[in-house]
């Protein structure tokens, strides 16, 4: 990836992260798109297992100071994500629109799981709601508009890293 490729990628990921914070409160659905989730694991698909670990601890760190009761939640979640996907689509994942889909649905549903167990909020039914009713709706969603953004930054990403 050249300078100008880098530049317009690192652009992405801020205006993902600048989305999940304007956007995201005015549509206020309770399985709502998670741009974070999109922008850790269209890192993920690009960068190698350190450098994705390290931009899902900050983009956690970033999701967790609004969180202070949960603060490290999101960095946890965010960072083993992070670092999960940078590793499988390394190993056996191609560039394949139905496979990114798949990709950021259980990225974005693994995320919400580590970031349930690790706040110790909810509890009994209520966790177990938002563990197989709340997140995977929300996964499918962040899903839906996380294949959109991938095969729109496509141009943008280049040819992935091997």
């Amino acid at each position: 990836m050249n300078v100008a490729r880098g530049l317009w990628f690192a652009l992405l990921v801020a205006a993902l992260v600048v989305l999940h914070y304007t956007l995201r409160p005015v549509l206020d659905w309770r399985a709502s798109v998670d741009f974070l989730a999109i922008a850790v694991l269209l890192v993920a698909v690009r960068a190698r297992p350190g450098v994705a670990t390290l931009v899902g601890f900050a983009i956690g760190l970033t999701s967790d100071a609004l969180i202070p009761a949960a603060f490290g939640a999101g960095a946890l979640a965010f960072s083993l994500v992070a670092y999960a996907a940078s590793s499988l689509k390394a190993a056996f994942f191609a560039d394949n629109v139905a496979l990114n889909a798949v990709f950021v649905f259980l990225g974005k549903w693994v995320a919400d799981l580590i970031f349930l167990a690790a706040e110790h909020r909810l509890g009994g039914s209520d966790f177990l709601a938002q563990a197989l009713l709340w997140s995977p709706l929300s996964a499918a969603v962040t899903a839906a508009v996380g294949l959109l953004v991938f095969m729109a930054a496509r141009p943008v990403m280049g040819t992935p890293r091997g």
